[in-house]
């Protein structure tokens, strides 16, 4: 299946500020399943696009903004190919000696350890008992089961957790979005010695309407290396293995390293950012304009002479 991808990000300011830095992790990846056939990045106004790759290969785009602006957009257009990948069965997948075995004699250690958004608290352990997360069965078997319990334990409530927010924060109210309740499955997954990864992206939405994630946002999900298939994907927010419909941009520890936006710009203003993302089959008509459908609106307080202020991130619905 080959699929369409806007994204917008809009920012603005008033008054105007200075200067603005930033960058983007919007470009798909090419791998496995997935290519990315085309891809343009395009901002306004005008800034010499500079691009590399980080050490887990993902795109990273960064601009420079010099002089007095009031706002800027980012737009991303991109065409990707994803093909579908078997979903594994239990008779696929080895058993927890060979999964020992493999990250003994690998080099998993980052996507095992705790980082700054999955991290263990009282709440995420009285959830893990309530859960009975434990090893059993095989790898697989384990997984299904807790990214199913997570689906059920959870109610999916848009901009109900802000783009920051420790897991604690879903935990406590047990609602989130697809950041929140990836960062929850990761911190349980990584506590078997599962190796885990955080997953940015894009989700197409089913026209049958049973997709919980937001329409119109990034999406987040989890991998899951196991022995046999190697990384699974599992989507928590929508109780499923991950598969053709999710189109991957960037993997981390978590969002910490995959943010779609961040940077920095001079001086005192208050901010809104607008969010828009459009993905359809590439041979489905597309409108001309697409309009956010986040929209955060910051007012910032006196720093004390202070004038260089981080942007806000998009939270990934």
């Amino acid at each position: 299946m080959v699929y369409s991808i806007r994204h917008i990000t809009s920012f603005s300011y008033e008054p105007a500020v200075r200067e603005s830095v930033m960058e983007v992790r919007v470009q798909p990846r090419n791998e496995a399943q997935q290519r990315c056939l085309t891809f343009s990045l395009d901002v306004t106004p005008n800034a010499n696009i500079m691009t590399y790759r980080d050490y887990l290969g993902n795109t990273i785009h960064h601009f420079d903004i010099p002089g007095r602006h009031t706002q800027f957009k980012v737009t991303a257009n991109a065409l990707v190919d994803v093909q579908a990948a078997a979903i594994p069965t239990l008779e696929d997948v080895g058993s927890w000696k060979d999964l020992d075995s493999i990250v003994a004699n690998g080099d998993y250690w980052e996507m095992l350890l705790p980082s700054q958004f999955a991290q263990s608290s009282e709440l995420l352990e009285a959830l893990a008992a309530e859960l009975h997360v434990e090893r059993r069965g095989n790898p697989l078997e384990s997984l299904l089961e807790l990214n199913r319990a997570i689906y059920e334990a959870f109610e999916y409530v848009p901009n109900i957790t802000k783009v920051d927010s420790p897991i604690d924060d879903a935990l406590r109210d047990r609602k989130g979005v697809c950041q929140d309740l990836s960062h929850i499955m990761i911190a349980l997954v990584r506590q078997l010695g599962i190796p885990c990864r955080y997953v940015s992206g894009y989700l197409c939405q089913r026209e049958s309407g049973h997709d919980r994630s937001a329409d119109g946002a990034t999406h987040a999900w989890l991998e899951s290396f196991l022995p046999g298939p190697g990384w699974v994907a599992f989507d928590p927010t929508n109780g499923f293995v991950g598969g053709q419909r999710h189109i991957r941009v960037a993997i981390g520890r978590d969002y910490a390293d995959v943010p779609p936006t961040r940077g920095v710009y001079k001086g005192e203003a208050e901010s809104e950012l607008g969010v828009a993302v459009l993905v359809t089959p590439a041979e489905a008509p597309s409108p001309e304009e697409i309009s956010p459908t986040i929209v955060i609106r910051t007012k910032l307080p006196n720093r004390g002479g202070s004038d260089q202020f981080q942007y806000e991130q998009q939270q990934q619905q």
